[in-house]
């Protein structure tokens, strides 16, 4: 393999196969996804940029080649296969395509496309493949007799399959259908394992199906494995120890396609990045509904404008832990500057999401999106994003492989208990810097029919549901900043809001929080006061009234209960002593 870096530029329509590809590529030194694309119209339009900048800032094209269901969208990706080789020549094209159709395969070939590749293939290998092209090789998986450097085919050759390339095909491809079915089930157990506070028996039942599931994939790998199969070793060779030792799987990172990065047992810092990022992007495959009794600003959001928006912050918190580590900050400097990253992150997410110079009717007037949001960033870093939880914990975490230290015990960096933690930090600053990112769009856009009709769910465009969520969302601060978060402060307690399989769902965990409560002042502090006071006089107020209640008790009971007892009694005899004589009488 050659030392010459890998620059590469990712082209793909699925936004969830780029970041899960660019996240198991960060393990790789030598390699780097310098820009990525969606459409076609961007990719020519990056180019054309870097062309008049930096013609070597790319040295290698991957590209899916249509989206492998509509024909329109596989002739349109010949058709910029072709234009990208008259345009730039010497810049090599790999397809990196779930395609397997021999005839598109081909025509991509005949145009002079340097190679082709399936997802699915073990990354190692991958990067192996992409250098090999970047250099000048041809790869073509599927046509070529032999995976190295494609000979010139002489006159006679034929493309057709012999028997035995046929069954071999056919065993490699029953092997990937069942690994793409294993690792989907094996993702999602595993998912569930790591959802805090599940019951013993459960996790005992999870822990079962996820120890046959590896051993079905063994069986698969080491059964149906042929000379050109390259089975997922890493783990295939796991022992069945403690599920709660095992990693979590990057299997599902790119839906059906096992790109699986070799992990060592001592993670990096980049390889910590990647296992907590694959568990948020397989998590982000769950129902976003808020199963919560508290509203969130994303809430208003349609689930898949929800999904996008996260998806994205997601991505800017990769691009910002990069930044961070190109600019070489330490870790005291994390605390100085965490309001500045924050806003960063923010400004940047809600600049991408709505788009940087999108406009709506206003009135009479046309006006930017972002603009007026930008009027309401005090009130969202003050009210949100300064509040984000242990962020700089997080982040050193991610940048430093520090020790996390959460519900009073100290986890060493990459153990499963630390991951877990950082987890459910991650996921939390996920939502809160979404909500961040809605609430000025609520506060000064909120009714604009643009608006409503491109990113509000159905149920809010109503503008009498749209006011009670709004109105909700106020109650909820005031309380939040009044009662909730100063008895939060006062139990040494944080909330956190994390992807469950039902939804968003709420937990909370203990760190210490000694500084803000000593900063606390007017109702906030008296609230503080009334629990400190409650807990005081509670253990003589519970004798006091067990004491009382006895005696009442005694009093209804032994005096109350036996005087309407004697009454009675002597009612009932009464009666009695007037209606027997007269029997008497009657007889006589």
């Amino acid at each position: 393999m050659s030392d010459r870096p890998l620059k590469l530029l990712l082209v793909d329509q699925d936004p969830i196969f780029r970041l899960g590809l660019r996240v198991a590529l960060e393990e790789f030194s030598n390699l780097q996804v310098v820009l990525e694309a969606q459409t076609n119209t961007a990719v020519l339009q990056i180019l054309a940029e870097l062309a008049q900048q930096d013609p070597t800032s790319i040295n290698l094209v991957a590209l899916e080649l249509g989206n492998n269901r509509s024909i329109n969208s596989q002739q349109l990706g010949l058709q910029l296969c072709r234009q990208l080789k008259n345009q730039y020549p010497n810049l090599p094209i790999l397809l990196l395509s779930s395609l397997q159709d021999q005839g598109l395969l081909l025509a991509a070939k005949a145009i002079g496309v340097n190679g082709y590749c399936p997802k699915g293939t073990p990354v190692t290998e991958l990067v192996a493949i992409m250098q090999a092209v970047a250099n000048g090789e041809i790869y073509w998986y599927g046509i070529n007799d032999t995976r190295t450097k494609e000979s010139p085919p002489s006159p006679n050759r034929s493309l057709s399959p012999s028997p035995q390339r046929f069954l071999t095909r056919l065993l490699e491809n029953w092997r990937l259908s069942g690994n793409a079915q294993i690792n989907a089930n094996l993702a999602a157990v595993t998912t569930k394992l790591q959802i805090p506070g599940q019951p013993i028996l459960e996790r005992a039942v999870l822990a079962g199906q996820q120890r046959e599931l590896l051993a079905a994939r063994w069986l698969i790998n080491h059964l149906l494995t042929t000379s050109t199969s390259q089975p997922e070793q890493i783990n295939d060779q796991i022992e069945f120890q403690d599920v709660e030792q095992l990693p979590p799987p990057i299997e599902n990172l790119l839906s059906d396609r096992s790109i699986i990065p070799r992990t060592p047992s001592l993670l990096s810092p980049r390889a910590l990045q990647a296992t907590l990022f694959t568990s948020c992007i397989n998590k982000l495959q769950f129902p976003l509904q808020n199963i919560t009794d508290e509203s969130l600003e994303i809430d208003i959001l349609r689930s898949d404008k929800k999904r996008e928006l996260l998806y994205l912050i997601l991505q800017k918190v990769a691009d910002t832990l990069d930044e961070l580590r190109s600019s070489q900050i330490g870790i005291h400097q994390l605390h100085e500057i965490k309001n500045a990253i924050l806003y960063e992150l923010w400004k940047e997410s809600a600049t991408d999401f709505f788009g940087k110079f999108s406009r709506v009717k206003v009135g009479n007037n046309q006006v930017e999106i972002i603009t007026v949001i930008s009027q309401g960033s005090g009130v969202v870093q003050a009210g949100i994003l300064n509040k984000v939880p242990l962020f700089v914990d997080l982040f050193s975490y991610l940048l430093f492989q520090t020790n996390l230290t959460i519900n009073n015990t100290n986890f060493s960096a990459g153990s499963f208990e630390a991951n877990q933690n950082a987890e459910m930090l991650l996921e939390n600053l996920l939502i809160q810097v979404g909500n961040a990112v809605i609430q000025p769009l609520l506060n000064y856009l909120g009714d604009i029919e643009d608006i409503k009709l491109n990113f509000y769910d159905r149920k809010f465009i109503s503008t009498r549901y749209l006011e009670s969520f709004r109105n909700s969302l106020s109650w909820k601060y005031r309380v939040r900043n009044l009662v909730s978060e100063p008895k939060a402060i006062f139990e040494s307690r944080y909330e956190l809001f994390v992807f469950a399989p039902r939804g968003i769902a709420k937990t909370s965990i203990y760190a210490p929080r000694r500084q803000e409560l000593e900063k606390l002042s007017r109702i906030p502090l008296v609230v503080t006061l009334g629990l400190e006071f409650s807990d005081a006089i509670a253990p003589p107020l519970k004798s006091l009234l067990s004491f009382l209640g006895s005696g009442v008790v005694f009093l209804l009971t032994k005096i109350v209960g036996r005087g309407l007892g004697l009454i009675v009694r002597g009612i009932l005899q009464g009666i009695g002593s007037v209606s027997v004589p007269e029997g008497k009488n009657k007889k006589s």
